[in-house]
């Protein structure tokens, strides 16, 4: 409450200050406008002026001003229109005979005359209220400049976001992280009973990292932590403490930690915390830029913490690998909670939670979504909740079925179907015994990934699609890999048996297999002549966070013995996907034609199509068995038939370009 107060404050200072510079504007032309369109003439003119009939330009309401001070004001005709003119009448010269030509004038000239405190109060006007409005915007900068803690410049101040206790998130809305969860129990506790450590002389670590890849939950396993202990959160990015001036972050570094104190017990929270704690004096930026200040201010900060305040420092990355050493000494970030991509048990939590805001259908099963997608995040996971229920609302249906949830699945991992994209018969055709070429090859294979889908409709920037499901295995062995690189060959092995030619379309293929190839020789040292050896150095710059090179860090000859395993493999796989493609050249063609004319094809109805069964075929991982829109609750407001052959979806062995 009080934050929104303060900001409240801010905003009206700022509004206040650009309405003082609106007005001082302003002001400066109102004042001085009159004076640029007045010109001066000398006096003599002046005389001509009136001694030359109806020259002078006045009447009862705008007449000719003399001043006391010998000022003349007025306004009179020229060739190109009229014009604002003043003049001085010189001591030498006779008033008496100013006031008689202008009393004998024909037509007659209106004049008047004016004091001089007129005059006065227009120069105080002029000059002394233009330096006024200066002086109260020098002041109102100087107040906005100056910290209410005695720093130099507000921007100095942390950024920091504040969550009140009353925004409370706790551990029952984090799921599919339980090792993590456990970790930060124990701060949870320390927070919540200090004295239960300290009685026995136990320290509670200064500093919890959380690591993980992007989308695990790492800050919302933060605000857990806050929401469990009902303390305050006060969360600020990285990228927040770094600015163009010298010593900004530092000084945010010091007045976010005067923050924590000041609000004691509660949990300051980093994000991204590798964009001020990358190693010190590692490839560009120099040794004494402004990130490496800000880094050495929050190291200093940490070591002159004092835990038992009841003060807890978290920070979340996904690039742990450059950080600073100094960062994660003990007696800093002491403790690092890996917060991973959640298992089936934790997809199917983790769907729970984000499905109890969504009207679902009857046949919703949500094992088997959990189960249908290995590798997906929580952030991913949340998203394919969303996306089945836009897919829901698009259809005009008023519940979510499990057609949705195939789709979007599918939308989430390769983008929109393009059905309106015009096929040429040939190159649908091509598509078709492409696909057909991987997805023989996965039944057949030992060790490939399960098969979902078939298709031939572009989905992103495939022409087609075979569409296999992975495991959540985290070690590949070496006959695995083989039966990959097998199955990528599949489509160029198809196109060159039954066209006696080859196109472009295996691109992505070629490379995703060399890739493979070459990694089994160079690093995974799954090559018996090149040895259990890595061969080649990585140049991965910490500021540029990617692999830019790989140094050759070998012989010539050792090279050439590289390239002859890494061509070896490629080419005993390409032979193997030849002859079973051509032992099976009949199911290879039954199921093109029929691919051809059907465009998708799941794992099921292939099967059934061809008669070969895969041994690693898993029925529990397809989500969409064609009944999804059977139950009427899934569909009480549309047709429940529409929609069955809409949802036609594709997976990824490869993508054709």
């Amino acid at each position: 409450m009080a934050d929104n107060e303060n900001n409240n404050g801010m905003g009206a200072r700022r509004i206040f200050f650009f309405m003082l510079l609106l007005l001082s504007f302003m002001l400066f032309f109102w004042f001085y406008r009159g004076n640029d369109n007045q010109e001066t003439v000398d006096y003599q003119t002046f005389l001509e002026y009136v001694r030359n009939p109806g020259q002078i330009i006045s009447s009862e309401k705008e007449p000719l001003i003399i001043y006391e001070n010998q000022k003349i004001v007025g306004k009179c005709k020229t060739r190109s229109g009229e014009k604002k003119f003043q003049t001085t009448i010189p001591a030498i010269f006779d008033n008496g005979e100013l006031y008689h030509l202008l009393t004998t004038a024909e037509p007659p000239i209106y004049f008047k005359g004016s004091v001089e405190s007129n005059q006065m109060m227009s120069m105080i006007l002029l000059n002394f209220v233009p330096i006024l409005i200066l002086g109260l915007m020098l002041w109102f900068m100087m107040r906005q400049f100056q910290g209410g803690s005695g720093k130099a410049l507000s921007f100095g101040k942390s950024r920091a976001r504040k969550f009140d206790p009353k925004d409370k998130v706790t551990f029952n809305d984090v799921a599919g992280v339980n090792e993590a969860k456990e970790e930060l129990k124990e701060i949870v506790d320390f927070l919540k009973e200090p004295g239960k450590f300290t009685k026995i002389g136990a320290k509670i670590p200064k500093g919890v990292l959380l690591v993980g890849p992007p989308g695990t939950g790492k800050t919302l396993l933060a605000r857990a932590v806050a929401g469990e202990a009902g303390v305050s959160f006060f969360f600020m990015s990285g990228s927040d403490f770094v600015e163009m001036f010298v010593g900004v972050g530092a000084s945010r570094v010091r007045d976010l930690f005067e923050q924590g104190r000041r609000n004691s017990p509660c949990i300051l929270f980093i994000d991204e915390l590798d964009a001020v704690g990358r190693t010190r004096g590692a490839g560009m930026g120099g040794g004494h830029d402004e990130r490496e200040q800000t880094l050495n201010q929050l190291l200093v900060e940490m070591d002159g913490f004092d835990p038992s305040m009841g003060v807890i420092l978290v920070a979340a990355t996904n690039r742990p690998d450059v950080l600073d050493p100094a960062l994660l000494r003990p007696g800093r970030f002491d403790r690092q909670v890996v917060v991973d991509n959640p298992d089936v048990k934790g997809r199917e939590a983790i769907l729970k939670i984000h499905m109890k805001k969504i009207a679902l259908s009857k046949n919703v099963d949500v094992t088997k979504i959990a189960r249908a997608t290995p590798g997906f995040s929580g952030a991913d996971l949340a998203n394919l909740v969303n996306e089945a229920a836009l897919l829901a609302a698009r259809a005009n249906r008023n519940r979510v079925g499990m057609a949705d949830f195939e789709e979007a699945r599918d939308k989430a991992m390769m983008g929109v179907a393009r059905r309106s994209k015009v096929i040429t018969d040939h190159d649908k055709r091509i598509t078709a015994y492409h696909e057909a070429g991987h997805t023989i090859l996965t039944l057949v294979s030992e060790y490939g990934d399960p098969l979902h889908k078939v298709t031939v409709i572009p989905r992103g920037m495939a022409a087609g699609v075979t569409f296999t499901l992975p495991d959540d295995n985290q070690h590949v062995s070496k006959n695995k890999l083989l039966d990959q690189i097998f199955i990528f060959l599949g489509g160029r092995a198809a196109e060159a048996l039954i066209f006696g030619d080859v196109c472009t379309g295996a691109s992505n293929d070629i490379s995703n297999a060399t890739d493979i190839a070459r990694k089994m020789v160079t690093q995974w040292g799954m090559s018996d002549k090149a040895g259990p050896i890595c061969y080649g150095q990585k140049d991965e710059p910490i500021f540029l966070g990617k692999e830019i090179a790989t140094h050759k860090d070998y012989s010539d000859k050792t090279a050439e013995l590289v390239d002859e395993e890494i061509h070896r493999i490629i080419a005993a796989q390409y032979e193997r996907a030849i002859r079973v493609l051509e032992e099976n050249k009949d199911k290879l063609v039954l199921l093109s034609e029929t691919l051809f004319e059907k465009e998708t094809l799941d794992a099921k109805e292939i099967m059934d199509l061809i008669g070969l069964k895969q041994k690693n075929y898993n029925p529990e991982l397809q989500i969409y068995d064609g009944k999804a829109h059977d139950d009427p609750e899934a569909n009480e407001e549309a047709e429940t038939n529409e929609n069955s052959s809409d949802v036609k979806n594709e997976s990824e062995t490869d993508k054709r370009e």
